[in-house]
């Protein structure tokens, strides 16, 4: 588990094909910042743009460590699988705060940015998600964008799915890489967790819990 309170911006600095063909995955070398290996063990969990991945391999001395992703996983997520900047985040341990909300690390959608500009002395970011996502965003709820949980200020609906505008302070700008996003960039987009299980409770049968309505 994790909080989308991002705990070091690293860099995607080399991918490597696991194999010849599209269902071979890839294993990146990733750089951390300074210390941030030095309570890192092999098998633990590291979210990568919000994307939950495990460490197996590390090599403190050059602050890097790897992680193999299957194709699946580039098939379900973006930016993976290309070098440059990533937020990361350390899996949630039992006495740490919940500084964000409660985020499983499983991408749940690609969004696109579809406006990101300066306002004020925060920043205004506008993303378009997918339709089957729409039901689980509504306005203060939390969602997390590249591993960042962030609050939903505006939901707007239409026939391709629904808009969300979120405000990001400054802090947010400069400690994670969401200040490299652009329009036309996509996102990994991860609905709230509670949300998801309302959604499947209200759906339920409850003359029938084994029956999905839909």
């Amino acid at each position: 588990m994790f909080t989308g309170i991002i705990t070091g911006v690293g860099r995607i600095a080399a991918v490597h094909d696991l194999g010849s063909s599209l269902r071979h995955g890839k294993r990146l070398n990733i750089e951390a910042p300074a210390g941030y290996l030095d309570d890192v063990a092999l098998g633990d969990s590291i979210a990568l743009n919000g994307a939950c991945m495990t460490v197996t391999t590390l090599v403190p001395e050059r602050r890097q460590f790897c992680i193999d992703i299957s194709a699946e996983s580039l098939d379900k997520t973006t930016g993976l699988a290309t070098p440059g900047p990533i937020n990361l985040e350390k899996a949630l341990r039992a006495h740490d705060r919940l500084g964000g909300h409660l985020v499983a690390g499983h991408v749940d959608g690609i969004g696109t940015v579809s406006h990101f500009a300066q306002v004020g002395e925060s920043w205004e970011l506008r993303v378009n998600a997918p339709c089957e996502l729409a039901r689980y965003l509504a306005y203060k709820g939390s969602i997390t964008v590249n591993g960042v949980s962030l609050t939903v200020n505006r939901v707007t609906d239409s026939d391709a799915g629904c808009e969300i505008s979120i405000n990001l302070i400054p802090h947010t700008v400069e400690n994670t890489a969401l200040n490299q996003l652009r329009t036309g960039t996509r996102v990994n987009l991860e609905i709230d967790l509670i949300a998801r299980y309302v959604e499947r409770m209200l759906r339920a049968d409850p003359q029938n819990p084994k029956r999905d309505p839909s």
